[in-house]
């Protein structure tokens, strides 16, 4: 498709702009009832939007059809949550003339659309991270206009779902200006870098990440940028888990390493077990007969290609599972699961060569002495990340004789990573409203938000007081009658003399 030009540009920011007061008074009820319909439209087009994907993306019906499904999910989770109010924080402190302080006004708080924002969306969920995805979802929840900057992997379904889209809005009587499209990085950059535009979203490459993350902190007025980066998802597993259930952990992990052919951004790039040699078999066993799957595209597929490679070179790694990539007549990739080992000393001798992700379907299992401080691995290679894993036996746990490492080194997961995993694998994100999908840097460009889960929202909003404003004049959502019926915290008169009273 054709990059979006300038005088495109103007038009498209400019109706942003004027949509963003008229969307943002959009009672709650309509809204949800807008995100509903989108949802219903994209089921009702699951089929056409699928073709399109297969083709644009190689990836496969099912796991297609499954992200149409959770696409609609993600809406009508957001929807419910616009009713209930919840993700308003509203705060009431009334008026008191004996405040521990002196005389304290009538303050009130509340969270407020931010404006208009640009989503940069993801190649490898064309549709649960794309155009309609869950940062698309957010932030027309939040009440903010959205202009999606489409991903150049697959245009021509960016084209057809932004049409479902636009079609299901307009139908649910949403103003003009409340979502847009636009193609090409550079008109993205120009829209991200405009004054009227007041936030941004991004899922992708670390070093495209930072180039955003610092446009926009360097405009005259920053504004939040929020980007999900690179991630390699450690996993531990012990002596114990290995005895229990060395089979079931070896499926899980070659079904989590080569669904979607690795290009999952919970892929576990890292597992630190105690002895290979357990598990080396199962392994070789679970990707037996996986066939190739096409790469997203010959970019990443280049890419992949010279990662494993580099991997493959470094000095005591050893392939348990050979694999390969291979490229067609096309330039396409096409990938089957490596899977490699490496003692600790090496790991740690070639740190600089194996600790970079690897986006395609490619894990390290690394051994790790038995006794080693498991919890002090983390710091010492890596930075931040979405997850971290621990596989356990049954009897391992609190009051048992490793309950103490345990403990720390959950809490050393704690430190580093948005989501700690207990005897599973990291892919396959819940949609829910506790779901934490982030991690410090470089895993998200901003570790205080969610792109998953209805804390997501929060991204897109920000705080404003009134203090002594009449009823008439304050949002809904702060009046003593509470039409919208949410969640109000408030603070009575008289009761900052009891603050703190039952801990003396």
């Amino acid at each position: 498709m054709t990059e979006t030009l300038s005088p495109e540009l103007e038009a498209v920011v400019a109706r942003a702009a004027a949509a963003a007061p008229a969307y943002a008074a959009v009672a709650p009820e309509d809204r949800a009832r807008a995100l509903v319909a989108v949802a219903d439209a994209l089921e009702a087009n699951s089929a056409d939007l699928v073709a399109i994907a297969m083709r644009e993306t190689g990836l496969t019906e099912a796991r297609l059809s499954g992200e149409v499904t959770r696409t609609a999910v993600q809406l009508r989770l957001f929807a419910d949550t616009l009713v209930t109010g919840a993700h308003l924080d509203a705060r009431i402190d009334e008026a008191d003339g004996a405040f521990a302080l002196g005389v304290r006004p009538d303050v009130r708080r509340v969270l407020r659309p931010l404006g208009p924002i640009i989503n940069f969306s993801a190649s490898n969920f064309p549709f649960a991270f794309s155009v309609a995805g869950g940062d698309s979802a957010s932030i027309l929840a939040a009440g903010c206009p959205l202009i999606v900057k489409a991903h150049s992997g697959h245009p021509e379904l960016s084209d057809a779902t932004a049409e479902v889209v636009t079609a299901a809005l307009a139908g649910a009587g949403m103003p003009d200006g409340t979502f847009q499209l636009v193609h090409g990085r550079e008109a993205g950059v120009a829209i991200l870098k405009d004054p009227r535009i007041k936030g941004g979203a991004f899922t992708g490459s670390i070093a495209v990440g930072r180039l955003l993350a610092d446009i926009a902190a360097a405009r005259p007025a920053p504004v939040p940028f929020f980007g999900e980066l690179g991630s390699v998802n450690p996993v531990f597993v012990t002596e114990a888990a290995i005895a229990e259930r060395g089979d079931d952990i070896a499926n899980g992990f070659v079904t989590s390493v080569s669904g979607s052919a690795g290009q999952l951004c919970t892929k576990p790039g890292f597992v630190f077990v105690p002895a290979v040699e357990a598990l080396e078999a199962p392994i070789a066993a679970a990707a037996q007969g996986i066939p190739e799957h096409r790469l997203l595209d010959p970019r990443i597929a280049k890419s992949f290609a010279e990662r494993r490679d580099t991997i493959l070179g470094t000095p005591g790694v050893r392939p348990i599972v050979e694999g390969g990539v291979r490229f067609d007549a096309d330039g396409q990739g096409w990938a089957t699961p490596t899977v490699v080992a490496v003692s600790l000393d090496d790991f740690r001798a070639g740190h600089e060569r194996l600790i970079h992700e690897a986006f395609g379907p490619l894990s390290i299992l690394v051994e790790v002495p038995v006794g080693t401080d498991l919890a002090a691995l983390l710091p010492e290679f890596f930075e931040g990340n979405l997850t971290a894993t621990l596989h356990l036996g049954e009897a391992e746990g609190a009051g048992t004789e490793n309950a103490e490492a345990i403990a720390a080194l959950v809490e050393a997961m704690s430190l580093q990573v948005g989501r700690v995993l207990f005897n599973g694998w990291s892919t396959g994100v819940a949609v829910t409203p506790a779901m934490q999908h982030g991690g410090p840097w470089p895993a998200t460009s901003n570790d205080s938000s969610t792109s998953v889960g209805t804390a997501a929202i929060q991204r897109f909003v920000r705080p404003v007081a009134y203090q002594n404003v009449t009823q008439a004049f304050l949002p809904a959502a702060l009046r003593d009658d509470n039409p919208l019926g949410v969640p109000q915290a408030r603070t009575g008169a008289g009761e900052s003399q009891e603050w703190g009273a039952r801990w003396r």
